[in-house]
């Protein structure tokens, strides 16, 4: 169940539906997304119509999700949004199993809103750990994107296990040697200032390779977006928008690095960004913020460079370092790739989702 996220989210759809499904379960997936019932790979997909706004979002979609999940009489009810939760305490009333996942940690994701000043910030994030806490105990698990989060749920007593979001080994897989690489970096995900798009534009007016920036995602602000193309360093930059995992798996296969400066926010610290294990997945070396987990990651397997993400200079010099030693870049790379097929891959993360259902069904 899902009111928020879109009908082929890569952690809701691409990887637990299918994976459940072709391990013999019957998977319904709730969107509300106004396109539409489908079914794909054997999963059903049901569409209860599209709101605009977030507060009508919040209210009227999550609703509308909860009365169709609830027609369906299924044998486990898995929900993927906090807005979701008031529900999940209806449903128990079914007497089936109630999963809440939980992709973020809300109260801590909450501190980074830029909406809201920070007293306000506090007392809201206060406010949702006490609710989420209280709900949490009262539904038979939780499913976590991070040991962090898990870690917190546990806390919590609740039944709790992490499935991280780590990638399927050959989705995006087999990249070019770097020396047929075009001169390109890259970043997948949502454009905005916490994930540092302002200083990866400005870090292209200090690079000396000539190199250009691919952007793969959707700008989450408009002005935003009319502010970066400002940007001298806007010239070397690839805008392509939204992209089917086809079209990602091409733009990594000619990327020389793939790039994830996200700010030093609180949700931010402790995450584990799927962009990252995808970049690595593809074979190519990775710089990122210099957050002690991502440094433990990435710079104790030799994979990647962690920089200071409010730093521009530092970003263009990373990128110059692995455009100018390919040999470097082709070593990191290979290094990423061997550390997810032995241990950062979903194929190790379904089994455990797999064992959590059984315990529950």
């Amino acid at each position: 169940m899902t009111s928020a996220h879109p009908r082929y989210d890569t952690r809701i759809f691409v990887k637990q539906c299918r994976s459940l499904s072709a391990h013999g379960h019957r998977v319904t997936l709730i969107v509300a997304d106004g396109k539409g019932d489908e079914e794909k790979d054997g999963v059903h997909i049901l569409d209860v119509g599209r709101v605009k706004g977030r507060i009508r979002r919040m209210l009227h979609s999550a609703w509308k999700v909860y009365a169709k999940a609830r027609s369906l009489g299924a044998d486990l009810y898995h929900l993927h949004d906090p807005e979701l939760i008031p529900y999940a305490l209806k449903l128990k009333s079914l007497d089936k199993p109630v999963i809440f996942d939980s992709h973020e940690d809300v109260p801590k994701q909450l501190l980074g809103k830029p909406y809201l000043g920070p007293f306000a910030l506090r007392a809201l994030s206060e406010v949702f750990a006490l609710y989420e806490a209280y709900a949490s105990r009262r539904i038979d698990g939780i499913v976590a994107a991070t040991p962090f989060i898990r870690d917190k749920f546990q806390g919590y007593q609740c039944r709790t296990v992490d499935v991280n979001n780590f990638p399927i080994p050959d989705e995006l897989g087999d990249a070019l040697p770097t020396t047929h690489k075009r001169r390109e970096v890259c970043y997948v995900g949502g454009l905005s200032a916490v994930r540092g798009i302002r200083e990866m534009v400005r870090a292209n007016e200090s690079l000396q390779s000539g190199v250009r920036l691919n952007l793969v995602g959707a700008f989450a602000d408009t002005g935003l977006k009319q502010e970066v193309s400002t940007y001298a360093g806007w010239a070397m930059v690839n805008e392509l928008g939204y992209l089917d995992r086809v079209g990602v798996r091409d733009v990594l296969s000619r990327s020389i690095v793939g790039l994830v400066t996200l700010h030093a926010v609180p949700n931010h610290l402790d995450s584990q960004p799927n962009k990252m294990f995808e970049y690595m997945s593809a074979g190519i070396p990775v710089i990122a913020s210099d957050f002690p987990l991502w440094r433990s990651i990435l710079e104790n397997n030799d994979c990647g460079i962690c920089v200071d993400p409010r730093n521009p200079l530092a970003i263009a010099e990373a990128i110059d370092y692995l455009a100018t030693y390919p040999d470097v870049a082709q070593r990191m790379g290979a290094n990423g790739r061997a550390m997810v097929e032995n241990r950062y891959n979903w194929a190790v993360e379904e089994k455990k989702l797999f064992r959590f259902y059984a315990s529950l069904v």
